[in-house]
């Protein structure tokens, strides 16, 4: 051979192979070829210094952190126990926001709050008209006025139709105030 001092033989027992680009161990410090580098292949003593792993809990999906020399089931049982978020007998509520409005008992997923009485609504009783708001009376957008138009008792003829120079004006004095 041409290079007698090149590489390292595996100090694996069973293997003792000559390999050029060995890996040496982090904990015990000996030089392995590629197929015995890993703690398990080699059997490491000392493997249990490095190789940590946290456990997660199956319930709520968080890390359970394991002090040394505890057992990790019977960590991860005791945080089932008293730290997990999960309940299973308890189901969240998606609909929790009640509409404000008397002799309304809809929920909505989402807080439709009124701009100017800061009320929690449905989607029926939204529009300051539909929910009697107190602290006025005048629709704020186009889409108050179609909801004034449908509160209205009045039947829809042609005189009585909503025209655009009439909301233009309705702006108009909302602006001047």
């Amino acid at each position: 051979m041409e290079f007698p001092d090149l590489g390292k033989h595996c100090a694996e027992e069973t293997c003792k192979q000559l390999d050029f680009l060995p890996l040496k161990c982090d904990v015990c410090k000996q030089d392995f070829c590629k197929d015995h580098f890993t703690y398990a292949a080699h059997k490491c003593p000392f493997a249990f210094m490095k190789d940590v792993q946290v456990p997660v809990c199956p319930l709520c999906n968080n890390p359970v952190p394991v002090k040394k020399g505890e057992i990790a089931d019977v960590v991860v049982g005791e945080h089932i126990d008293r730290d997990c978020k999960y309940h299973p007998g308890k189901k969240e509520k998606i609909f929790t926001y009640r509409c404000s409005k008397e002799g309304c008992k809809k929920k909505e997923m989402l807080q439709v709050a009124c701009d100017q009485c800061c009320g929690s609504f449905c989607i029926q009783h939204r529009h300051p008209l539909d929910h009697s708001c107190k602290r006025g009376s005048c629709p704020l957008s186009v889409a108050g006025c179609s909801a004034a138009r449908a509160s209205e008792s009045k039947p829809w003829g042609a005189l009585n139709t909503l025209s655009s120079s009439w909301l233009a004006q309705r702006f108009r004095s909302r602006v001047k105030r």
